[in-house]
């Protein structure tokens, strides 16, 4: 049943949001920049894959990759893995999240040749639907319509209701580091109190010192939290927070692999490990982590890097089949206003979205939409991720100290 792989191609595509995104590095400047990404076979099979960002770069280095994998079989992933992630070779040219979208091309093909969705070759689907939290970031105006700004605790909590209305999340997660920790406390609380009965999580992206991280972790203990998501650098200074705060620590920034895996296994900094897709290099390596994480005690959930519908797919299967999946999924994807693939956007129903059944990933491409939104990387390019639109020339320190002023309103 040989199946091999005679063709990658990359296509840098620029899809608009609802709003520019702000976060502790800088911003989402009212797009996202993804690489898609088709692998096709010698018998005319085609699988999907996405990347975050990488525009011409991307194109260049999947391009190159062809002479690795031309001829390759799909079905050897594992040796793909060495094919061109050779983990010596990795210190100098890390290929993790080029390898995770040709792994998600290549479970899509298989997929596709054995008529079989994609969770049914990690083991089967263990649920129909994956949860997903409302993912809460200050915005910006949208800089055409003049709409979509949240910066006041009124308008994060009008926008926090307003989604819940529309897409029925029942956990909601700030993206902070942005402001003051003290405001953004006092967003958070208002947040809690306007929407009794659900859970929260906060997410500064590791801008707080660790004084910042005490104070704010003790002032929301009576509130439902799922858990802190990296509130300060570094494992051991989140073992050192956790002296200090009784409450599940998550990270998406320091255990990204197995080594560290196994470092916060013997150091316990982290209690919740958000397992990303993109980031661990494939949906087969955090299956094998969230293995790691059920038998050595740690809680797992699914990051969210700022995906289309091709890995949001992804993370669909992930979370249908990881049996000690114990929080609502991330998402950036209520922020896109549309999509490339067939459909348009996936529909959320009571805060969660239906896995795919179809063959594969369970998704296709709307080609017009790709060739839209191509031609729209290719009129406006990229953005730097780790600089923000609003404040020229800034960049923060991590402890953060120089924070964005919450009671001016910003026109970009």
């Amino acid at each position: 049943m040989t199946t091999t792989i005679a063709s990658i191609r990359a296509t840098p595509v620029t899809v608009p949001l609802e709003a520019p995104l702000l976060h502790s590095n800088g911003a989402h400047w009212g797009r996202f920049v993804r690489t898609i990404v088709e692998v096709e076979t010698d018998d005319g099979y085609v699988g999907l894959g996405e990347m975050g960002g990488g525009g011409e770069d991307a194109t260049r280095a999947f391009s190159a990759l062809q002479g690795y994998l031309r001829g390759h079989d799909v079905f050897r992933l594992e040796a793909m893995r060495f094919a061109i992630c050779n983990p010596t070779a990795s210190l100098y040219n890390n290929r993790t999240q080029l390898h995770a979208a040709l792994e998600f091309a290549c479970l899509d093909i298989i997929g596709q040749k054995l008529g079989v969705p994609v969770h049914a070759l990690l083991g089967g689907k263990l649920r129909d639907t994956v949860e997903f939290a409302s993912y809460l970031f200050f915005r910006y105006a949208n800089p055409r319509t003049g709409r979509g700004e949240v910066r006041t605790t009124e308008q994060l909590v009008a926008h926090a209701k307003a989604l819940k209305a529309t897409h029925g999340f029942h956990t909601h997660k700030l993206k902070g580091g942005v402001y003051p920790p003290r405001y953004e406390l006092a967003c958070y609380r208002a947040l809690a109190d306007a929407l009794p009965g659900d859970r929260f999580r906060y997410d500064p992206n590791s801008a707080l010192s660790l004084a910042d991280a005490i104070d704010f972790g003790r002032d929301i203990e009576d509130l439902a939290n799922d858990y802190f998501e990296d509130p300060v650098w570094g494992m051991p200074q989140l073992a050192r927070l956790k002296e200090f705060v009784p409450m599940p620590i998550a990270t998406n920034t320091v255990v990204v692999n197995f080594e560290q895996l196994a470092a916060n296994v013997e150091m316990r900094a982290v209690d919740v490990i958000l397992l990303d897709t993109t980031f661990w290099g494939g949906i087969r390596p955090c299956i094998k982590a969230a293995g790691v994480c059920e038998t050595m005690g740690l809680g797992v959930a699914v990051h969210s890097s700022g995906e289309l519908g091709i890995q949001l797919a992804t993370m669909l299967h992930l979370g249908a089949v990881i049996p000690n999946l114990g929080y609502a999924a991330d998402a950036h994807y209520h922020h896109l206003i549309d999509d490339v693939i067939e459909g348009g956007l996936l529909p959320y129903s009571n805060g969660a979205i239906r896995v795919p059944d179809r063959p594969g990933l369970g998704v296709s491409l709307d080609r017009e939409k790709l060739a839209r939104y191509h031609a729209l990387y290719n009129e406006i390019g990229g953005y730097p991720y780790d600089r923000d639109p609003g404040r020229p020339g800034w960049y923060p320190l991590i402890p953060n100290r120089a924070w964005a002023d919450p009671n001016k309103s910003i026109e970009i």
